[in-house]
């Protein structure tokens, strides 16, 4: 059996460098790929930030941003103190179809973030008739805990994505939940890097208060408008980021 060490040494051999100057896509589509390939066991754990750096011929902060994707897919753990390590059933964990979204360039990144408008106000627009008074609660606290957080962005992020994690439950529609669930998976780290000024985080707060005032309202055109102007501004947050990164 090899020893972790080992372990490790083999896979920074095999990976092989990427083009100097390589975008995190290229860094993370490259460690998914060997990741994936059936060649490392689960449980393994993987070389170290600064190892895949050295090997792939790329900056750590590359190698990190890429190692936290993998992570929000579900290809890797961190276990603090301990190391990065392969889950298991890896292999079979992406569909082609979604695969390609791992952060793959401009093209795709701008159709992900198109298309995730669109299904979050769907989903806000059937959670006006449907939605429950324990999921507005759920909602309120959420705005809350937006409002409150100050400069810690990370808690903002947090209660910002259980929002509208709470509406596609509300919607009823487990295809459309999975759908935008997947979405928001493959976007994160773009959405995590977007909200890093207090004034964009004063704006969205201001957004989602009149998405939040529409459900209670039980107002399906209401919601649905809010939440357009809603994607309209955050995805050009998101979007102004990825290009400044890319």
């Amino acid at each position: 059996m090899r020893t972790p060490d080992v372990a490790a040494a083999r896979i920074s051999a095999a990976l092989g460098t990427v083009q100097s100057g390589s975008a995190v896509s290229e860094v993370a589509e490259r460690l998914m790929a060997y990741f994936t390939s059936g060649d490392v066991a689960p449980g393994t754990r993987l070389p170290s930030e600064r190892q895949l750096s050295a090997s792939l011929g790329v900056g750590r902060s590359a190698v990190r941003e890429a190692l936290a994707a993998l992570e929000i897919l579900g290809i890797v753990i961190v276990r603090p103190g301990s190391g990065t390590y392969l889950r298991d059933g890896v292999s079979e964990l992406l569909p082609r179809t979604l695969s390609w979204g791992l952060m793959l360039g401009e093209p795709r990144t701008r159709e992900l973030v198109e298309l995730r408008s669109g299904l979050e106000v769907q989903a806000v627009e059937l959670a006006a008739t449907r939605i429950t008074d324990e999921s507005l609660v759920t909602l309120s606290d959420c705005l809350d805990s937006m409002a409150h957080s100050g400069r810690d962005f990370s808690a903002f992020v947090e209660a910002d994505s259980l929002f509208h994690r709470e509406i596609a439950v509300s919607s009823g529609n487990q295809v459309l939940q999975e759908l935008l669930q997947s979405i928001r998976s493959l976007l994160r780290i773009w959405v995590d890097r977007a909200l890093q000024d207090s004034g964009h985080a004063e704006i969205a707060v201001q957004e989602h208060a009149k998405v939040l005032e529409a459900l209670k309202e039980r107002d399906p055109d209401a919601a649905a408008a809010a939440m357009t102007k809603h994607m309209a501004s955050a995805s050009k947050r998101l979007l102004a980021d990825f290009d400044a990164t890319t």
